[in-house]
């Protein structure tokens, strides 16, 4: 037998009766850390209810998953961790193969900072995007960048988990991912993250000195954010109520703001840059054929295809918009090479 066993977000206060049974007549208690710290008095409370063996799973011991899966084909066998047992994917597929085993799971679910914390800062549940995580290496920027760029672009909200490493006990800063994520919109030119954009920093959720602190980026790096661990949310498009609720529930250095205003997609950025250019070298190469009836047709068609273009991308059709005005830009260049100009511009 295996539970799963969720620990909530206050520790062993969270636990229901239900599962201080199962921990009692558990043979085995495995207790992961990996997903989030636990505080030593909910440690030593928890290792005092276990009456069977008690151990410390990291990471690694629970992606092999071996030892659970063996000891839990005899052995009535609990994984305990933060939150819910099924916010990490390690998890649900530690249970597939368990199934797979024959072994009979059971589950007891508890609250998540993840699910907890939209609430806590006032936001609208269901205007959350893809979640991602922000590592402490600057490789590792463009996937939670480019996450919030299309949360953004959809009016989303973007949660960024913080790097926890349990072994060397490291918790990557909030200002530190921030700044990251800046310095790797210097790179990428979307305006996505800048230091005037609107940031909330939800730190220790669950816990008696739970903190939540907004404000533009540029002002929220003078701020002490205080102990571990720390959640950072982007706001895409605030609704009036989030925008109220959140300078009741928490701290607002500054106004709340939408995020989404300033950010385009990629493609209408694409068609700002390339409309005028291709639209410039078909005006630049219209004297050369003056006087050839014979060139006028595919003139007229570029300058079709740029007005379609215009016209596509004002409905939403982006994908159309973008193929037009790469006819267009292949007429021009086609009309260039055969007067033996360079087709770039």
């Amino acid at each position: 037998m295996l539970w799963f066993v969720g620990l909530g977000i206050s520790g062993f206060k969270s636990l229901p009766n239900q599962a201080l049974k199962i921990l009692e007549n558990a043979d085995i208690v495995y207790l992961e850390q990996f997903t989030s710290p636990i505080e030593n008095d909910d440690l030593t409370q928890i290792e005092n209810t276990t009456t069977g063996e008690f151990k410390i799973a990291k990471r690694w011991f629970v992606e092999d998953g071996k030892e659970i899966i063996e000891k839990s084909k005899n052995q009535k066998v609990v994984l305990l961790s933060y939150g819910d047992p099924y916010i990490a994917t390690t998890h649900i597929e530690l249970r597939v193969r368990a199934i797979e085993e024959k072994i009979k799971t059971q589950s007891i679910h508890a609250s998540s900072s993840i699910t907890s914390m939209i609430g806590e800062c006032g936001l609208h549940f269901y205007k959350i995007g893809r979640i991602a995580t922000i590592m402490n290496d600057m490789k590792s920027l463009i996937t939670p960048y480019y996450v919030t760029y299309k949360n953004i672009i959809e009016g989303n909200h973007t949660v960024l988990l913080l790097e926890y490493n349990q072994d060397k006990k490291f918790f990557l800063d909030p200002k530190e991912a921030l700044n990251d994520l800046i310095e790797t919109e210097n790179g990428q030119k979307r305006n996505v993250v800048k230091p005037s954009s609107y940031a909330i920093i939800a730190s220790r959720i669950g816990f008696e000195d739970q903190k939540i602190i907004s404000g533009k980026i540029e002002n929220l790096n003078k701020i002490d954010f205080g102990k571990p661990p720390h959640t950072i949310i982007i706001p895409g498009r605030m609704h009036f109520t989030e925008s109220d609720a959140l300078k009741v529930l928490g701290k607002c250095i500054d106004e709340p703001f939408d995020n989404s205003e300033k950010t385009e997609k990629i493609s209408h950025q694409m068609m700002k840059k390339y409309v005028p250019m291709v639209q410039e070298a078909l005006e630049e190469i219209k004297p050369h054929y003056k006087n050839k009836k014979n060139f006028q047709d595919i003139l007229e068609n570029a300058e079709l295809y740029i007005q379609d273009a215009e016209k596509f991308l004002e409905e939403g059709q982006d994908e159309v918009a973008i193929l037009s005005i790469g006819y267009a830009d292949g007429l021009v260049d086609a009309l260039r090479l055969a007067k033996g100009l360079d087709p770039k511009m």
